[in-house]
C-alpha cells in the first residue's frame, strides 16, 4: 500500500459538504429529464473516456461546476476538447444541464457524486489535461478548514489522473485560502509552477458574474496553474 492509499484509507476525502439549497421548477424539470442524456452514471467500472465522447481529443475534468457558467463557456470556447464536470448539488446540475442543451453542447458531460469516489473508481489513470477547480469553498471559519477541498493527499491523488505534461487550475479568491493552495502544490513532487507564484488569468476562464461582484468588492482573485512534470513521483 502506497503512503497515499494509506492516507486515503486513515482518512476519507470528501470533496464536498452537502447544503439544503433552492432549486428552481425548470432545474428540477431538467435534472429529471435531462441528466440521463447529458451525465454519466457513478460506477465502480473504469470509464472508456473515447467511447463516452465517440472521439479521440484532449479531455479535461472540472471539480465543482456549481451552476455551470464557467464550464460550459469554456465547452463552447473549445470543440477541440471534451470535458467532463462533476457537481453534487442538485440546483447546479439542472443549471448545467439547461445550459448544455440550449447551446447542443457534444463536449460536455457531468458526473453528480464525490469527485474522488469517481477518481478512485470510475477514472482511468493519466487520462485528463487538465483538471479545473475554480473558487472551492474558502470554509474561512478556523475550525472547518478541515473540510476544504484542496489538501495535500487530494493534489496527490489529482496528479494520478494526470498524463504528463498536463496541469491542475485552481482558482480563488480568499487571499488566505490561496497562500495555503500554493504552499500545497509547491510541496507536490511531480508539480511544478507556471508562474512565480499566482498566475495570470489564461483567456478560457471567463469572468463569472460571481467573480465580477468580488472584483467590484476589491477582492484579488488568484489563479494557480501547475504542471505535472514528474510521472514517477505519483507511483510512490
Amino acid at each position: 500500500m502506497t503512503r497515499s492509499q494509506k492516507i486515503l484509507t486513515h482518512r476519507s476525502i470528501r470533496s464536498f459538504v452537502l447544503r439544503q439549497g433552492h432549486i428552481s421548477n425548470a432545474q428540477r424539470r431538467a435534472h429529471e429529464t435531462l441528466l440521463e442524456s447529458y451525465g454519466i452514471p457513478f460506477s465502480e467500472n473504469r470509464l472508456n473516456l473515447e467511447e463516452i465522447f465517440n472521439k479521440s481529443q484532449p479531455k479535461f475534468l472540472e471539480i465543482g461546476s456549481g451552476m455551470g457558467e464557467t464550464t460550459v463557456a469554456i465547452a463552447k470556447a473549445c470543440p477541440q476538447n471534451d470535458y467532463i464536470a462533476i457537481e453534487v448539488h442538485t440546483p447546479g446540475v439542472g443549471s448545467l444541464l439547461i445550459k448544455i442543451q440550449e447551446l447542443g453542447l457534444e463536449n460536455l458531460r457531468i458526473i453528480q457524486h464525490d469527485a474522488v469516489e469517481v477518481l478512485q473508481k470510475m477514472l482511468p489513470l493519466e487520462c485528463f489535461d487538465g483538471i479545473h477547480i475554480f473558487f472551492p469553498d474558502p470554509w474561512p471559519k478556523v475550525r472547518h478548514r478541515k473540510r476544504r477541498l484542496i489538501q495535500q493527499e487530494f493534489i496527490s491523488l489529482l496528479c494520478k489522473y494526470l498524463k504528463l505534461g498536463g496541469y491542475i487550475h485552481v482558482a480563488t479568491d480568499w487571499e488566505e485560502y490561496a497562500g495555503k493552495i500554493l504552499e500545497i502544490m509547491n510541496h507536490e513532487p511531480c508539480l511544478v509552477n507556471t508562474a512565480q507564484d499566482y498566475a495570470l488569468r489564461p483567456e478560457y476562464r471567463s469572468l463569472t458574474k460571481f467573480e465580477q461582484r468580488g472584483l467590484l468588492l476589491g477582492h484579488n482573485i488568484r489563479d494557480l496553474i501547475f504542471q505535472k512534470n514528474n510521472l514517477n513521483a505519483t507511483l510512490t
